[in-house]
């Protein structure tokens, strides 16, 4: 099969006013070198940006009965697609016409199971937003190169994660991961589902010539901080190793609380103690994830270990007075264990 004739599904999340929808649905729609599909769920839009779509045949609605999240959205969307090649593309990123067949192209090596693009910002388009996300040893991941110009970004490179907001896998191979873990709702699914792949023996990789503009707006809701460290927690617990985890775990208890204290001081307290109450009142769960993701695996975590950093992005985490000596401790701790892994 050639890569003109490949089949791709996208799948689009809408939900609350949805300003670019209409783009984004649009700039999927004019992919060249790939047959495209576009299924878009509506999660939730309060406006009548998915109503009033122009008619398309390849574009298909479908309305589950609630907001699902990010992760049981994609998941019902998924369900829905056809094609061979599963992509994923934000209802505010608008993808350039040949960014989807270069995320095609990615996936023809068969060691690579996940690929993402270059989303750069719609308010500077020499801008980057994500080149594909770090993952630190504690568990945090955060939007890599963000600020970046993206020359600086040219090279296709292996990336710890993927960026949701514009990422493919063969549909085979999403299969085989079972896709984002619907728990999570919203928030580090992308981290998850990569590390996952690197842990099957297949590669994450940045690919720079699959590009996508991004209306991206940083925000940081009551909600927002409570999926993403409660879903931090569920990511290491149940994807690390154990034999990491018991190298890192003073490093783990001393970070929880560091940033509860963090955590209080800008208001969200209630939702990190809130994160820490889901866990464990989930412990079944926990124990049945860990369990299936750690039996599933083929990768140990110290051929993996190279992917992780213990460096914080100062333009992403401006560290607190004395940060810098809690950085550097951390850094040496991470050094030491990397060794006995």
């Amino acid at each position: 099969m050639t890569t003109a004739a490949r089949h791709v599904s996208v799948v689009m999340l809408a939900y609350g006013a949805e300003p670019y929808l209409h783009d984004a649905v649009a700039a999927v729609l004019a992919s060249v070198d790939v047959d495209v599909e576009l299924v878009l769920v509506d999660n939730g839009c309060t406006t009548d940006a998915v109503a009033t779509l122009p008619p398309d045949a390849r574009l298909r609605v479908v309305r589950p009965p609630r907001n699902l999240g990010f992760t049981g959205g994609v998941a019902v969307g998924t369900a829905e697609t056809t094609g061979d090649v599963l992509a994923l593309v934000n209802s505010d990123a608008i993808v350039e016409p040949g960014a989807l067949v270069a995320l095609v192209r990615a996936l023809d090596d068969e060691t690579v199971g996940l690929v993402s693009g270059q989303v750069r910002l719609a308010s500077d388009p020499t801008t980057v937003n994500s080149v594909g996300n770090p993952l630190h040893v504690l568990g945090l991941s955060w939007a890599g190169g963000m600020g970046d110009d993206v020359a600086a970004h040219a090279a296709r490179t292996p990336v710890a994660s993927v960026t949701g907001a514009c990422m493919a896998a063969r549909r085979s191979t999403w299969d085989a991961l079972g896709g984002f873990p619907e728990t999570f709702f919203a928030y580090l699914e992308d981290l998850e589902v990569s590390w996952r792949c690197w842990q099957h023996g297949l590669r994450v990789e940045y690919v720079p010539d699959a590009v996508a503009v991004h209306h991206y707006e940083f925000g940081r809701s009551p909600l927002k901080m409570y999926l993403v460290e409660r879903n931090r927690l569920l990511f290491v617990a149940t994807c690390y190793g154990g034999r990491m985890l018991a190298l890192l775990a003073l490093p783990l208890l001393a970070f929880e609380l560091a940033i509860l204290l963090v955590a209080v001081a800008q208001g969200w307290g209630r939702q990190k103690v809130r994160g820490w109450s889901w866990f464990l009142g989930h412990l079944g769960w926990v124990r049945r994830r860990r369990q299936a993701v750690q039996a599933a695996r083929t990768v140990p975590d110290r051929d993996l270990a190279w992917l992780l950093t213990a460096t914080f992005d100062p333009a992403q985490f401006p560290l607190p007075a004395g940060g810098g000596v809690a950085q550097a401790a951390m850094r040496a701790w991470w050094g030491a264990a990397r060794r006995l892994l």
